[in-house]
């Protein structure tokens, strides 16, 4: 019995190590099972009001006007499609004025300037007289005219007289000759002095004195003058400049790697800086033959209608000719319609009964439109004009909750 007691009594040692690994045990036991519970619950706390969060920050974010709200904002929607981007050119230019419709006025003949009638920036019409001239070589002209008209009277009196008497016998075959060749021979000086004065540019009939009108030769806008009152005016020197501008010449320059990209008659917007946002539809009318060695480029020409005037001769100007060829099929607002919200391209979408902005990635920008590359879909209804005013009063209405 002595014996089997020792046996069964432990060993102290042993004891503690079994102590401490129950321990253990009972404390990662205890640890895991709090874990557990924190952990379910707070992740249907989060499940629960995500979606609520996200729906107060949406509708804090939807736009909503009424139909006279947005009438008076000039709030206008299209819908989203896929459009094939026009491929163009771009290159810069100068507007000249167009050469085919431009005249200097010079007088055809020495003079005196003794009247002026016109002025820079007035428009004038075809056959309106722009100063009157006073030449001593027109008086000379002129005298010599008077002159004819007055031998070629005489010479057909004498002729009409001769050819009475010739069909009555009275005067020999010889004299009527004579007389005749002397008629067409006053007839003959007569013509040569008024083509003469109609050469310097008058009309014989209408000519008085040795003063004649200095007239403009086409309808359009005097943009240079150099006529002064009592100066001599000489045949080899420009009064007036006159100009038709209402179809104006854009010059450019295009690079040979371009040049087989393009043809003439190929479609073109111009843009200049004084009129932001506007563009000029114009028409590639010429492209040279000839390429310069120095620069390697080659001189082409756009012809843009500017019957209102605004465009003017030797400004600058940026030209986008569409190519050929027409690239892959995107998206396309105007440039207006993407705006800046916090640093970040922002569309407005009409839906859910208002205008909610949405985030947009942008692509490739033209004179008058932008590419959407992603954050917008078919169909969608983009704010193509007046989302000034949407942003406008979605920044007062952010600042009227803070």
């Amino acid at each position: 019995m002595k014996n089997l007691r020792s046996e069964q009594k432990l060993d102290p040692r042993r004891l503690i190590y079994w102590l401490l690994a129950g321990g253990l045990c009972i404390t990662l036991l205890a640890g895991c099972g709090d874990k557990a519970m924190q952990t379910e619950p707070a992740n249907d706390a989060v499940a629960a009001s995500k979606p609520e969060k996200q729906g107060e920050k949406d509708a804090e974010m939807l736009l909503v006007l009424s139909a006279e709200e947005v009438e008076r904002a000039a709030i206008k929607v299209e819908k989203l499609e896929l459009q094939a981007q026009a491929v163009q050119v771009v290159v810069t230019a100068t507007i000249q004025a167009n050469q085919d419709r431009l005249a200097h006025v010079a007088p055809r003949m020495a003079g005196r300037i003794i009247k002026v009638s016109a002025n820079l920036g007035d428009k004038v019409k075809l056959g309106q007289a722009l100063a009157v001239l006073d030449s001593i070589e027109l008086g000379d002209a002129r005298s010599s005219y008077l002159q004819a008209v007055s031998e070629s009277e005489v010479a057909q009196a004498g002729f009409e007289r001769a050819q009475r008497l010739n069909a009555d016998n009275i005067i020999p075959e010889k004299d009527f000759l004579r007389t005749r060749a002397e008629y067409e021979k006053a007839r003959a000086a007569l013509r040569a002095a008024g083509d003469k004065l109609r050469m310097m540019g008058v009309v014989p009939e209408k000519l008085q004195g040795s003063a004649f009108p200095l007239t403009a030769p086409i309808a359009g806008i005097i943009i240079e003058k150099k006529a002064v009152l009592g100066e001599l005016a000489q045949p080899d020197s420009s009064l007036f400049t006159v100009a038709d501008l209402s179809k104006l010449w854009i010059e450019s320059d295009l690079f040979d790697k371009d040049i087989g990209k393009i043809k003439l008659g190929a479609k073109a917007d111009v843009t200049v800086s004084a009129y932001p946002g506007v563009v000029f539809k114009g028409q590639l009318t010429y492209i040279s033959s000839m390429m310069n060695k120095e620069t390697r480029t080659i001189k082409a020409r756009v012809e843009v209608p500017n019957l209102d005037g605004r465009l003017k001769p030797e400004m600058f100007a940026s030209v986008a000719i569409n190519t050929e060829g027409a690239g892959a099929k995107v998206f396309i607002v105007p440039v207006d319609a993407v705006l800046l919200l916090q640093g970040i391209p922002t569309v407005f979408v009409a839906e859910k009964g208002g205008f909610e902005p949405r985030a947009v990635e942008v692509g490739e920008r033209a004179q008058d439109y932008i590419v959407l590359k992603s954050g917008v879909a078919t169909g969608d209804s983009v704010v193509v004009s007046g989302a000034y005013a949407l942003k406008a009063r979605l920044l007062k209405s952010q600042i009227s909750a803070e």
